[in-house]
């Protein structure tokens, strides 16, 4: 459901946006502006993107974890993304991702929110085991041949 409502209204934004910014300083500074900001944004993201691969590079062979560097990088390539469409809203949206200490808060909201979903999720699953119809036991395999053996299987 978000993403449809993301879908419908982003698109709606995008398209007031254009009507007032063009209504005010007209059709081609509007489109100047849209293709600066994506020229912009994808230098931005190409030192930001090496960056973080080198910061990347730093921690895996220091032996650290590379959760931080790797969500960095993936919002670094969301905020290209959004520069890359035309529009004033998602640039405006890929420029503040591409800052350093706002994308560290939307990492951080979103590691909260999927760690109290997964504490939710396995509260869940753990109040009662499934019965997948397995029984456990045990068994010994006896040779025929075996000294001791009953001949009950031996029917005349």
């Amino acid at each position: 459901m978000w993403l449809f409502l993301i879908l419908v209204a982003v698109p709606i934004i995008e398209i007031g946006l254009f009507i007032q910014v063009g209504g005010f300083i007209g059709l081609w500074p509007t489109l100047g502006i849209v293709v600066l900001t994506a020229l912009i944004g994808t230098m931005l993201m190409r030192v930001q993107g090496l960056a973080t691969l080198e910061k990347l590079k730093t921690t895996v062979n220091t032996g650290g974890n590379p959760g931080e560097p790797m969500a960095h990088g993936a919002f670094i390539l969301v905020a290209g993304l959004l520069l890359l469409t035309p529009g004033f809203f998602t640039d405006a949206t890929g420029l503040l991702l591409l800052v350093p200490p706002v994308r560290a808060l939307v990492i951080k909201a979103l590691a909260s929110r999927a760690r109290m979903q997964f504490y939710a999720s396995a509260a869940n699953t753990r109040s009662a085991p499934a019965d997948n119809g397995v029984i456990d036991g045990e068994f010994e395999v006896l040779d025929d041949e075996t000294p001791g053996n009953s001949d009950w299987t031996k029917r005349p």
